[in-house]
Order: structure tokens, then C-alpha cells, then sequence
């Protein structure tokens, strides 16, 4: 929200208020505040499929990158490492520390070339174009032992408009250090960018004596050529391209066996073409080594140098420890410095997987919702029509930086759980973006992949998306939380402009900020919950059921053993798909939608939609017991018919039995949940496993939710049974308070002690963890386990 926004409630003040002058320096400060705190989130670690990266939250600008590789042998230079990936089996790559906007500290672990690297960053404010950056990348032999020599290299790459030219004279052996670019673009004006070297870095020593040297070593190595401005992001294969040519034509050139050393074969050409928009620096080092980039803005009255770079990375780490713990708690709650370490990254990784996205997606509007209402449907021929949509923006925390660098819906919301607490405003500003992608009809894609760089990573048959597909409408979790935020606060806007503090909780300290803020999304958040209703309704009568109302809704997007659209994949569904089919946890979806909006209507106003709201949350709940309540199995069941279309139950206990508990759709007396709490604390059907150890399908096909432990299944549970259940008095206050402690302590340790990675999921018999890795998604929420914050 810029000034822009703030300038009709100026002129309404202006005209309306008593106290006029006190009203406007309140505006103006407002406007500082909010303006200092978009400075700083301009420019971060926003590549977060990269092990390291900045770009500004900008479409087209400048993107940095690091890589690396081996040269101990010839053949390292095919495992260059850039992007996050598995195959790379890197030991570990964590960010230890990170605040979201000025510092962050990461660890990159790599056995196979023995090196340990840590990537730095620091931000300071001013200026008029997101402040100053200093990047440290340094590195350290894993074995002291062993020779440890890599080829590292950073580069800059512009897209869009603007410019960027190296100012060092040439110099075919190498540039001595420092190395200087100078750029200037229409949103980052004009800025310099150095590199400068440690002066105790060493050069490789695997060279044989006599060998002729085709560069200097201790120099740094340069490359600057002009590549169309869509393809910046493919820095690892023009690196790539560029080093095999170099090869093969050393290779034909030179007489058998007297290839060059690695250090001199894979080194850079030390050349710049015309009208270079790419630069890529190397340096060639063995040991330990460190060398610092340092951007400056123009318009930045006071630069950083090393000296002062150093010391706020000191301080920096230091401010990180105070806050985590005046945020979290996790001391005073007696948990050690192990464990804090680990909350710390949790969160720390969470942040860094923050990204900024920008371009096409593809969306298929060929199908409507309704071509899914004949029998067998999932079976039929359909005739794809897939089509590039016009350019879009997203600033998305992300699942996982190797598997899934991208935006998930369903996910989201449970990112913004934690990042909200850690920093509102962030948080609100991640959840203004996904609003904004939801379209006129109210609909919003599950997965955004936008760009041809997200598309890389991204399977052909999974990049199209549906506009009948739904997904879990997590964000409005994030959107309660921050809700109650505000209201456990007074209004304190009384601090610097600056001040960390006021910049990541504006909308916190600021009541009439958070109220517009509610306003300028409702609008959104509403036409997307209609959007619900319509497309993703069910059949009651149709199939000979009865029940109080038309409450009843279905998942588009079925196949057989899949229903992705759910969230839960390949959960058991009833089989083989049937539009008659009516799915529990939907139904609990949609019930939370009016629930909370609902809340939101009656703080804006809006008492007709307020009341609207009620009325349809009140018989969501009334058909749920209706349709859903299985007496047979004791559980909330999804329905589908039988052979002679007769409406059935189809009961897979598991998660999907417990979305009435989770989403607060049942009262603490309710005899209902009493029977899910025996479900959840046998050890034969539940505890935290996704699907009851009693089912013929547990652990079967591709066991995805069919068994394995997921941290974000078991964060709502704890949530719901601590506010709800555990501490208000009932009949099933002891046993809710018993299952909390024991869950909660049996997730910390094994989270924690078993694996020491965050994953995707875990093993339900072991503890050990499985999937993608590392997954610093929702599985990040152990965080607010540990802190007991739901």
C-alpha cells in the first residue's frame, strides 16, 4: 500500500476533523513507516530455488547468483552447483539465521568437494531505492587432510531496461581485486557493485611444475557477454556451455596427455563482448577463502565497507538471538540451546525459501466444473486447450527450495502461521499478493507457476492448472491469526520510521491500518468463497439423501486414486469417482470460509454479509452431522452410492475423519468428539499417522497420505484441541489435555532428535524422515509446537 492510498483519507481529514494538524502528522508518519518498510523488503534472497541468489522484488532487474565446482578433477565441472538439488547430495544446505528483511547467515555443506561455505547478508536502510546490500561468501575445508580446491563464481545479470558495464580495464590474465561494475536501471537509478577478494585467499596448487600458465590464478577471472534478458535465469548452463567449448577445443588442440590442469582448463576467458547484460566472476582457491560483493545505491548517503559489514553481521546475529527468544520463548520454556538452534533454522529456512515470481502461467478454460457431472467422467477424452495467461506477480514463501520453489496455495497459509508471528507485516504483505491473483470469477490456482524458470522445475502434465480446481483455503488461517493480533495489542504508533519493530508490525500497532487493510481484501476473500459454493457444490436429493439445507460440496479434479485438488492426493476417496460423491473435508472447508469472513464482515460493517454468513455456517454444521456422521463407523465419512445408486458412506479413518475437530466445527460436548479423540489416541488407528493403521489401503500404491506423518495435520490438531478442548472445561477435558501433551512432546522429539533435517514427512513406525529434504515448509510449524502459539 503506498502513498497513493493514503492520500483520500487525507483530503476527508482534512475536511472533517477538529484536530487537522495532529491528524496529518499521524498520515505522514503512517506514510514513513510504511514507506521504510517497503524499502526494506525490496531487495532480498528471492531466488530461492538457488543455494544462493538476490533479485528486488522488481519484474525485470538484476539477479545474482552463486555456483560452484571441483577442480580437483577434470570431470567436476559437470556437477556445477547452482540450483537446490538432491542429486547434488550436498550434506546439508540451511539458513541459520534469517529476519525476513536485513540479515541473513546459511551453511552449505559439500562433502564431495570438501568445502563448507557460508553465504552472509546484510541490509542497511536509505536512499531512495531500497537501501545498500554487502554479500560475504566464505568457505572452509570439511577435512583439513584432504585438498579442497573449487572454482567459485558469482554473477550479475540484468533484465529489462537499464544498464550495466565493468569498470576495470581488461586484462587477459585476470583483474586484480577489486573488480567494479556500475549499472543503472529505471527502479534501482544508478548503483556500483564490488567485489573484493581476502587478501589471504590461495591459488590451487594441484598444477604440475612447467606447465605454462594461460591466466593468473590469483586474479579474478571474468566473463561478460550479452544474452537475451528471458534467459539471465540460465547462468549454470551458459556457464556450462561456455566451459565445455573451452574443453573440446583444448582437448583437439592439445597432444594426448597434455591436457591443462583443471584450474587452468575451466577458468573463465577473461573477455567481455559488446553490450555485455551477463557477468560472471570466478575465483580459483584452495583452502579457506572469503571475498565480500558489496552493492551501493547512489542515493545512499553512507556506504558499507568491510569494516562496518563485519561488525553489523556481529550485531546483526546477535539482535537475531534477543528477538527469536522474545518472539518464541523457547528458553524460558526450558528447551535447550540443540533445540533452539533447531526452531531457529526451522523458521530461519522458512524465510529464506521467500520468493518473488513473475511472469506467464498455464491455464486450461476449455472445461467447466459441469464436465465432471457425468458417471465416469474421469474416464472420457478431453481435448486440452492450454493457454498462457498474461504476466502476474507473486511474493510467496515456498515448500521446499528443490522440490517445489514456488507458490501452493493450500500451503500458504500455513507458511503465513509462523512468518506472521515472526513478522506481521511481511506476512500481510505475502497474503495481499495471493489475494490479488484471485480472478473475477473468484478463483485462484493451486499452484503458481509463473515464468519459464518455475516452469524448469515443474513437470509438462502437472504445469497446466483449471479454473474448477479448488484447493484448502489456508490463508484465511494466517488472516484470523493476524486478526487476534491486532487485538491483543494497543495502538502504539509512536516509534521511528525505521525501527524494526514498528516496520514488520505497522498493521498490528496501527488499528485503522489493519481495518483497511481488511477492506481492501474482503472483496476478494469474498468473491472467492461464492466461487466455492458454486463450483465446488454437491448433490443431496439427487441421490435420495436428506438433509436441512443444499450444504453439501464436492472436490473437481478427481481421478481415480487421486484427488489432488483436496490437498491430500492420494488419500482413500471413493472408488471408482462418482459425481455423487460428497467429501467431509470440503464440507469443513467451506464452513471455516463462513465462519471466518463471517468474523471479518461484522469488523468492517458489513452486517448483511455478516448475517448471510451465519446463516450458511449454521447449516454447513446442521449437514455435516446430517450426511457425514457415520453411526456405523463411529466417524465423519465422505459419501459417494453403491451399485444400485444408493447413497453410502465411504469411511477411510484418518486425517480426513478429523477436519470437524481441526476446523472447530464441533462444541466440547459433543459426544462426536469424543469418538475422534479415541480415534486420534489409539495406537491401532491414528496418533499422528494420516491414514488408521486398521485400513487394508495403509501404506499402499504410493503411500503418500496413507500412513506417514505430516507436521501441518498435526499443528491444526494441537491447535484445535489446546484452544478449544484441552483448557475449557467439558467432558473430554482430561483426555484432550492427555493426547496434547503427548502428541506434542512425541512430535518435538522425534522432529528433533531423530532426523535433524526438516523433511516433508515422516515415518509413521520409525520416526525417520522421508520425501523431499530439506522441507521448510509447513513442516516449520514445529516451531509453534514447541512455542505452544496456535
Amino acid at each position: 500500500m503506498g502513498m497513493e492510498s493514503l492520500e483520500p483519507e487525507l483530503i476527508i481529514l482534512a475536511f472533517s476533523e477538529d484536530n487537522v494538524e495532529s491528524k496529518i502528522d499521524m498520515l505522514h508518519q503512517r506514510a514513513s513507516v510504511m514507506a521504510a518498510s517497503n524499502q526494506s523488503l525490496l531487495w532480498g534472497t528471492y531466488r530461492p530455488n538457488l543455494y544462493f541468489g538476490t533479485k528486488p522484488r522488481l519484474p525485470e532487474s538484476l539477479l545474482t547468483g552463486l555456483m560452484w565446482f571441483g577442480i580437483e578433477n577434470i570431470s567436476d565441472f559437470k556437477h556445477i552447483r547452482h540450483s537446490c538439488d538432491q542429486r547434488d547430495e550436498l550434506d546439508e544446505y540451511s539458513f541459520k539465521k534469517h529476519d525476513g528483511r536485513n540479515f541473513a547467515i546459511q551453511t552449505i555443506t559439500d562433502s564431495k568437494n570438501n568445502v563448507k561455505l557460508k553465504t552472509e547478508l546484510l541490509k542497511i536502510p536509505g536512499g531512495n531505492h531500497g537501501g545498500e546490500w554487502a554479500i560475504r561468501i566464505s568457505g572452509n575445508p570439511i577435512n583439513d587432510k584432504v585438498p579442497s580446491r573449487i572454482s567459485i563464481l558469482y554473477y550479475f545479470g540484468l533484465e529489462g531496461d537499464g544498464s550495466i558495464e565493468l569498470v576495470n580495464s581488461l586484462n587477459k590474465m585476470g583483474l586484480d581485486s577489486p573488480v567494479e561494475l556500475k549499472g543503472e536501471t529505471p527502479e534501482l537509478g544508478k548503483f556500483s557493485i564490488k567485489i573484493l577478494n581476502d587478501l589471504n585467499n590461495k591459488v590451487p596448487t594441484n598444477i604440475p611444475p612447467g606447465v605454462p600458465a594461460s591466466t593468473n590464478l590469483s586474479k579474478i577471472q571474468y566473463w561478460g557477454l550479452l544474452v537475451p534478458e528471458k534467459d539471465v535465469w540460465r547462468a549454470k548452463e551458459l556457464l556450462q556451455g561456455h566451459l565445455f567449448i573451452k574443453y573440446e577445443k583444448t582437448r583437439d588442440k592439445s597432444q594426448e596427455g597434455h591436457i591443462p590442469p583443471p584450474p587452468y582448463l575451466f577458468s573463465l576467458d577473461n573477455e567481455v563482448r559488446k553490450d555485455s547484460n551477463f557477468f560472471i566472476f570466478q575465483n580459483m582457491v584452495e583452502g579457506p577463502f572469503q571475498f565480500d560483493i558489496f552493492f551501493q545505491s547512489e542515493s545512499t548517503p553512507v556506504h558499507l565497507d568491510v569494516e562496518s559489514f563485519t561488525s553489523g553481521l556481529e550485531s546483526s546475529s546477535q539482535e537475531f538471538d534477543l528477538r527469536f527468544e522474545k518472539t518464541f520463548g523457547l528458553s524460558a520454556k526450558g528447551f535447550g540451546d540443540k533445540q533452539i538452534y533447531f526452531a531457529q533454522t526451522s523458521l530461519s529456512n522458512l524465510i529464506g525459501g521467500i520468493g518473488y515470481f513473475y511472469g506467464s502461467s498455464i491455464v486450461d478454460r476449455s472445461f467447466t466444473e459441469s464436465d465432471e457431472d457425468d458417471v465416469e467422467f474421469w474416464s472420457k477424452y478431453r481435448q486440452v486447450d492450454p493457454e498462457l495467461t498474461l504476466p502476474s506477480a507473486l511474493f510467496t514463501a515456498t515448500p521446499s527450495r528443490p522440490f517445489f520453489p514456488r507458490g501452493f496455495y493450500w500451503d500458504e497459509g500455513f507458511h503465513q502461521l509462523l512468518i506472521g508471528i515472526w513478522d506481521n507485516d511481511l506476512s500481510l504483505d505475502i497474503i495481499k499478493h495471493w489475494v490479488s491473483l484471485i480472478d473475477d470469477d473468484g478463483w485462484v490456482a493451486r499452484e503458481q507457476i509463473l515464468g519459464e524458470e518455475a516452469r524448469s522445475k515443474v513437470p509438462v502434465e502437472f504445469q497446466t492448472q483449471y479454473p474448477y480446481y479448488a484447493n484448502p483455503p489456508t490463508l484465511l488461517f494466517a488472516i484470523k491469526a493476524f486478526i487476534e493480533r491486532v487485538d491483543d495489542v494497543e495502538n502504539k504508533l509512536n516509534l521511528g520510521a525505521n525501527d524494526p519493530a514498528i516496520i514488520s508490525s505497522r498493521y498490528i500497532l496501527d488499528k485503522e491500518l489493519a481495518k483497511n487493510y481488511l477492506e481492501e481484501i474482503y472483496p476478494k476473500l469474498k468473491l472467492n468463497y461464492k466461487w466455492f459454493r458454486r463450483t465446488q457444490s454437491g448433490e443431496i436429493k439427487e441421490w435420495g439423501r436428506k438433509a436441512k439445507s443444499r450444504e453439501a460440496y464436492r472436490w473437481r479434479g478427481r481421478t481415480p486414486g487421486h484427488t489432488i485438488t483436496s490437498g491430500l492426493d492420494d488419500y482413500p476417496r471413493p472408488t471408482p469417482p462418482h459425481p455423487a460423491e460428497l467429501h467431509v473435508d470440503l464440507m469443513c472447508w467451506v464452513g471455516f470460509m463462513a465462519r471466518t469472513l463471517k468474523d471479518i464482515a461484522e469488523r468492517l460493517g458489513e452486517e448483511d454479509d455478516a448475517e448471510d454468513f451465519g446463516e450458511e455456517y449454521k447449516n454447513i454444521v446442521a449437514n455435516l452431522n446430517d450426511l457425514h456422521w457415520s453411526e456405523e463407523h463411529d466417524a465423519f465419512c465422505d459419501l459417494s452410492v453403491d451399485e444400485d445408486e444408493e447413497s453410502v458412506f465411504v469411511c477411510h479413518k484418518g486425517y480426513l475423519s478429523l477436519f470437524p475437530m481441526m476446523l472447530e466445527l464441533l462444541p466440547n460436548d459433543s459426544p462426536k468428539l469424543g469418538a475422534i479423540l479415541d480415534m486420534i489416541h489409539n495406537p491401532k488407528e491414528l496418533w499422528s499417522r494420516s491414514l488408521s493403521k486398521s485400513k487394508k489401503l495403509f501404506h499402499t500404491g504410493e503411500d503418500y497420505w496413507k500412513g506417514n506423518i505430516w507436521i501441518n495435520i498435526n499443528y491444526l490438531v494441537l491447535s484445535s484441541i489446546y484452544k478449544n478442548y484441552a483448557i475449557v472445561e467439558g467432558p473430554y477435558k482430561e483426555k484432550a489435555k492427555t493426547i496434547y501433551d503427548e502428541l506434542r512432546n512425541n512430535i518435538i522429539k522425534n522432529e528433533f532428535e531423530r532426523t535433524g533435517y526438516v523433511w516433508e514427512q515422516y515415518s509413521e513406525s520409525t520416526g525417520v524422515g522421508l520425501r523431499s529434504h530439506p522441507f521448510t515448509g509447513w513442516s516449520s510449524l514445529v516451531t509453534l509446537i514447541m512455542a505452544e502459539m496456535y
